[in-house]
């Protein structure tokens, strides 16, 4: 199984690039924001214990998100691999990942993060603004504040895999083909080096 976790700012292209790799790789698309609203809509104890977090405009706890991949990962045992997107962002989070996937006797093979630069990130988020409808990000004050959010909170979790030599960075401006490329360049020399352990 070849587990795969796509980092960086908001705005970097992760939505855009997760869409292209689960395409092209069959890996299986693991958003949490996107499995938190589907527990809520199938009305399933944990999504409704999330969806009273939420209610009340807290952050839904670790445990519950945890409980949330355990289920996807129970739901999909015959996949190639997942994606994840978005998740973890802090390291207790990336911790609680790793102990869930050992249990399943499987790891994180690969952390991909996109690098852009944060003038970059508040043209592209102030462009999706506009088109979007997204009024989070019209505001630059707040898309600088997601940004520092991001490097104070997120940005250690790219240490923690790197201390376990797996994170690789890479140059997130361009073309959308551009890093197309050289993500799956990354991802294939992932499943090639796999492979080849497994071979031995």
């Amino acid at each position: 199984m070849f587990n795969l976790i796509l980092f960086g700012p908001p705005g970097s292209g992760k939505g855009t690039q997760s869409e292209k790799i689960v395409e092209r790789f069959g890996l299986i698309h693991l958003s949490t924001g996107n499995l938190l609203r589907q527990e809520i809509l199938d009305k399933t104890p944990l999504g409704l214990e999330a969806k009273n977090f939420m209610d009340k405009g807290q952050l839904v706890p670790d445990e519950v998100v945890i409980g949330m991949i355990d289920t996807c990962l129970i739901k999909h045992p015959q996949a190639k691999g997942f994606l994840f997107d978005g998740f973890p962002r802090t390291i207790a989070q990336a911790e609680a990942l790793d102990k869930l996937l050992s249990l399943k006797k499987t790891t994180i093979c690969k952390v991909l993060a996109l690098d852009v630069t944060e003038e970059e990130l508040v043209k592209r988020l102030v462009n999706r603004g506009v088109t979007s409808g997204r009024s989070d990000d019209l505001d630059e004050a707040v898309i600088r504040r997601r940004f520092n959010v991001y490097k104070n909170e997120t940005e250690p979790v790219a240490e923690y895999y790197q201390k376990q030599g797996k994170l690789e960075r890479l140059y997130g401006e361009g073309s959308v083909d551009e890093i197309f490329q050289k993500l799956s360049t990354c991802i294939e020399d992932g499943m090639n080096q796999q492979s080849s352990v497994s071979a031995q």
